[in-house]
């Protein structure tokens, strides 16, 4: 095997070389100015910006324009809010940038970690950010931490001004000021005088709406009803969303109030909108304007939707949770029920040789056979229909008594909680004596008294405070239920007094306003009750 000969041969450096290679083309600069705000005086400032790095870019022999990237009346806490930023990060991937010109990193991003995330990717693509208030270059060595340092400022200073504003609309809220969206609130617009002027048409929409809910249709079916008839919604389509509908059935400002402060921005970087379930104060302001419906009605609405929201599915195989999605097709399907196992009954169509035949069935037989329910019998539709309204006629013929039932039932609504010898008014009578207690021990308070009795007297009077609280609470829910109770009980009443004194067809909705329940005793016998309270047992006769 032969020897090689190695030869190294040293090229010596030529630093001029590498300063040429540096100047043979100009530099490509671009600058990104932003302003928070849109009104004037800020986007005076944005012009003159634009203008001010026009002028210093094209004046430099050395540069070159590589574009003015600038967002106007855009956050700087998230980049995914500024387009222009990311147009400019972009043109900076493609290698189209070399040297990128910003006022301050206030400018450049109020949140720490976008501003760096973004530099360390730009010094990487070899592109040198310069912020001239704070005259740092991102390719020099020691940047980094003067950048991570002022960038927190920044962001320190963007929190900080978040919760000025944060203050300021709550302080608004405590004293009543408040502004509402027109552009997406159905049957208001502004008046002439700034407050809330109804739209006639639109109303008399939204009063049908709520009469519906009242009388049994599911949200479903008000949507078909109101694109049936061709009424356009608030942007003037005549499609209708479920939510929409919903909305306009548990907003507040159709009885004439305002409830502020119903969901609230977590964090001024995520800018996350929360729904307040109570992590922060609301504010109702009552009889702010003018209602569509009237409180009562409101009121009975919301009690309905939270009935149909709490209510269990009468399947438990196909709904293991146990909740259900309410329907009100068939207005039996929430009311008749198995007298054995207690399980709601359904709808079902049997064919056999061409006829078809429809009957009710309990669902635990339905799924499970005999196991937990043995003799549950099947019935024939239209014989359990005229049962029914044989046992409505029977009543209905003495509304009065059916009136005085209804008296009743409102007068139990009315009684206090069971149990209960303390108001209302004595409790806020207490909880301010205690107030005045506490101010008092912290006063009286020596510096020389043990602390051990200090502290007990005020564990003492805390505890009382705690337990008076919680007594509040639940008279307070007790009477919004009660509220809510009597106005579906009035209208009820107002509903029995306009309709006839005999049925001969059935007619679901008058089923759901007249029926709470009917229980299957047997094959031929069923027990309606009534949402007065009546209950009346009546026969099945087979045709």
């Amino acid at each position: 095997m032969t020897e090689r000969n190695t030869n190294v041969i040293v090229i010596p450096a030529r630093p001029e070389m590498a300063n040429a290679a540096k100047t043979q083309r100009q530099l490509r600069v671009a600058a990104y100015c932003r302003v928070s705000t849109d009104d004037e005086e800020q986007l005076t400032s944005y012009e003159a910006q634009k203008n001010y790095y026009t002028d210093k870019i094209m004046t430099n022999k050395s540069w070159t324009m590589a574009g003015i990237f600038a967002d106007e009346g855009i956050t700087g806490t998230s980049a995914r809010k500024r387009p222009e930023f990311l147009r400019m990060i972009r043109q900076c991937r493609k290698k189209k940038i070399d040297v990128v010109l910003t006022k301050s990193i206030s400018r450049f991003a109020r949140n720490t970690v976008d501003c760096l995330n973004y530099i360390r990717a730009l010094k990487e693509l070899g592109i040198a950010v310069i912020f001239e208030k704070e005259n740092i270059n991102t390719l020099e060595t020691d940047s980094e931490i003067l950048i991570t340092m002022l960038g927190a400022f920044a962001q320190a200073e963007s929190e900080s001004i978040s919760a000025n504003v944060r203050w300021g609309k709550r302080q608004a809220m405590r004293e009543g000021k408040t502004s509402i969206h027109y552009s997406s609130l159905y049957g208001y617009e502004k008046g002439e005088d700034g407050n809330a002027k109804i739209i006639p048409e639109q109303a008399e929409v939204v009063r049908k709406i709520y009469d519906m809910l009242l009388t049994g249709a599911s949200l479903r079916m008000i949507k078909e009803f109101l694109e049936s008839e061709g009424i356009r919604n608030t942007g003037g389509k005549e499609c209708w969303s479920i939510a929409s509908i919903r909305n306009i059935l548990s907003n507040e400002k159709y009885c004439g109030d305002v409830l502020l402060q119903k969901t609230f921005i977590e964090d001024c970087i995520s800018k996350k909108v929360v729904k307040n379930t109570g992590q922060l104060p609301m504010y109702l302001i009552q009889n702010h304007h003018e209602g569509i419906v009237s409180r009562k009605t409101f009121d009975a609405v919301q009690a309905e939707l939270a009935r149909r929201t709490a209510a269990k599915s009468h399947s438990k195989k196909n709904a293991p949770t146990g909740r259900t999605s309410y329907t009100s097709k068939y207005a039996l399907s929430e009311r008749l029920v198995c007298g054995e196992c207690g399980t709601l009954y359904q709808r079902c169509t049997w064919s056999k040789k061409g006829k078809k035949r429809i009957v009710w069935r309990c669902v635990s037989r339905l799924e499970y056979g005999t196991k937990y329910c043995q003799h549950s019998p099947t019935l024939d539709e239209e014989p359990l229909q005229k049962a029914i309204l044989n046992a409505i006629n029977s009543v209905m013929s003495h509304k009065d008594i059916l009136t005085k039932d209804l008296l009743q039932v409102m007068e139990m609504e009315q009684a206090p909680i069971p149990g209960e010898t303390i108001s209302l008014a004595d409790i806020e009578r207490r909880m301010e004596e205690i107030n005045q207690l506490v101010r008092e021990i912290i006063q009286k308070t020596a510096p020389t008294q043990d602390a051990k009795d200090y502290t007990e007297q005020l564990e003492s009077v805390m505890k009382e405070m705690a337990f008076l609280k919680e007594k509040k609470a639940v008279i307070e829910q007790h009477r919004k239920e009660n509220s809510q109770a009597m106005s579906r009980i009035e209208s009820t009443a107002d509903a029995i007094k306009q309709m006839p004194n005999h049925f001969t067809d059935w007619d679901e909705s008058i089923i759901r306003q007249l029926v709470d329940t009917v229980k299957v005793v047997s094959a031929d016998r069923i027990i309606v009750y009534l949402r007065s309270g009546t209950q009346v047992e009546q026969e099945i006769v087979k045709s």
